[in-house]
């Protein structure tokens, strides 16, 4: 890894925390200092207190559980759908047009639905991170299965392959850099879908997002910072392990082609 990829977002990072506090301490004044508290206020109540930062971990976790769980499911449909419209042009047109119109439905709107045709605890959750984090996997694999050249197709019909043998050791194995570009934008928005679930469900375990709106009536903006911080961490986490995947997939195909 070239030093500019660690130095430059670190430099961003001490740029933003330097205008944040400049902001706190400076810009505001201290009637006013709660709407956005300095870093180190945030740090002290957010994450060294005991209670607040159990409470904010607990919640993380559950929403944590329910993203995997609803990106997991979104990985095996999205590209169970794009294996089959990959393989049936009348499959594509039949069905990729209800993929777009699942990504264009306002998802406020339609989470309230959710809890009263399944309930308001974990399924419900899990099926709202399903369908805003579905249509990524979707598109990306469906781009990568249709993007292999003609001529790699014309060498397995030279040798005869089956459509089986064409799908599982031609298009698949090129498709996969583009299905992890898809996990990688479907992973944050797991996360994102699992915190809007949280406003809506408040049946069952706490998770993160029912914590921020507890905390913006309380106006504990420390405790909100830190829960919004952590969250927007977990779903970087994610990012970074499909990042990562997708460098080693990528060194894979390079040392393939290269033999």
């Amino acid at each position: 890894m070239s030093p500019i990829r660690v130095f430059a977002p670190v430099v961003v990072f001490v740029a933003v925390l330097a205008s944040w506090s400049l902001v706190s301490h400076v810009l505001l004044d201290p009637q006013s200092r709660f709407l956005l508290p300095a870093p180190e206020q945030v740090v002290a109540k957010g994450l060294l207190d005991p209670m607040a930062r159990s409470t904010i971990v607990t919640a993380l976790w559950s929403t944590v559980q329910v993203a995997l769980v609803g990106l997991i499911i979104a990985i095996v449909l999205g590209v169970a759908f794009a294996v089959i419209m990959s393989q049936a042009r009348w499959a594509e047109y039949s069905l990729y047009p209800y993929a777009v119109v699942l990504q264009t439905i306002p998802i406020l709107a339609v989470v309230p639905l959710f809890g009263f045709w399944f309930g308001y605890e974990f399924s419900s959750r899990v099926i709202v991170c399903v369908m805003v984090s579905l249509f990524p996997v979707i598109t990306n694999t469906l781009f990568g299965l249709k993007s292999v050249a003609p001529a790699e197709h014309d060498l397995f019909t030279l040798h005869g392959a089956g459509r089986g043998q064409r799908l599982l050791k031609l298009q698949l194995p090129s498709a996969l850099p583009a299905m992890i570009s898809g996990f990688k934008i479907s992973g944050g928005m797991a996360i994102i879908g699992s915190i809007v679930a949280d406003f809506f469900f408040r049946q069952g375990e706490p998770g993160i997002g029912r914590m921020i709106d507890v905390y913006r009536q309380q106006l504990a903006t420390e405790e909100l910072l830190t829960a919004l911080l952590l969250s927007s961490l977990v779903g970087l986490i994610l990012f970074w392990l499909f990042d990562f995947l997708a460098r080693r997939v990528d060194h894979a195909h390079g040392l393939r082609r290269d033999a």
